[in-house]
């Protein structure tokens, strides 16, 4: 059997570093999505939303590598964020006002029936409270400014207000899209100073 697919290692729009900034082209993909809005620390919502995205994802992946023969690695998990004023990120932090999107990349490879019947399984014992809200959808960001910050959450603040008001436009570019996180670091498990996250915005001329 083929080695298992790490897509952290495969796909270049995972690359980042950390301190620079990074423009590049994001190809569209698919994925799992859950919606929500208030403080993730606080909200139960939240944690709903990761209670019913997990266990499709997994039922997803045990069914490629036993039923199409290709094993991967479960995706890390992703998040766009957004607010009517998009302050909320950088200067209040106030995340009573945020709201989110919840993602697991899905692999090209597997078509939707696949994915509704992970869906499926995944409701068949325990049903997760929002495993009706969970859907796959694309999304296709293009052209992107990203950076790799290692360090808390909370610590974002400063990373955020560069990219958005230093480097994009001094690069002649402008925010167009909703903010985009992708974690590679278990928050339940790592010290919030070793969290390494990458922070994604697209971009437009």
């Amino acid at each position: 059997m083929p080695d298992k697919i790490d897509f952290k290692k495969t796909l270049d729009a995972y690359r980042a570093s950390a301190g620079s900034f990074r423009i590049l082209d994001v190809p569209e993909m698919r994925y799992l999505m859950i919606d929500g809005s208030g403080d993730p620390n606080s909200d139960p919502a939240y944690a709903e939303a990761l209670e019913a995205l997990y266990p499709v994802a997994y039922k997803l992946k045990f069914a490629s590598k036993q039923e199409l023969g290709r094993d991967y690695v479960v995706p890390p998990l992703e998040g766009l964020w957004y607010a009517d004023d998009m302050d909320a990120f950088t200067v209040a932090r106030d995340k009573s006002r945020w709201h989110w999107t919840m993602m697991l990349l899905v692999p090209e490879w597997i078509e939707p029936e696949l994915v509704a019947l992970a869906v499926e399984r995944a409701g068949a014992s325990k049903r997760p409270a929002r495993l009706d809200a969970v859907r796959l959808e694309m999304l296709d960001e293009g052209r992107c400014v990203q950076t790799l910050h290692i360090g808390s959450f909370d610590d974002e603040a400063e990373v955020l207000e560069r990219m958005h008001h230093e480097f994009i436009p001094g690069h002649g570019l402008r925010l167009a899209g909703k903010h985009h996180e992708i974690y590679f670091s278990d928050f339940r498990r790592v010290a919030p100073e070793r969290l390494r996250t990458i922070l994604r915005q697209p971009v437009a001329g």
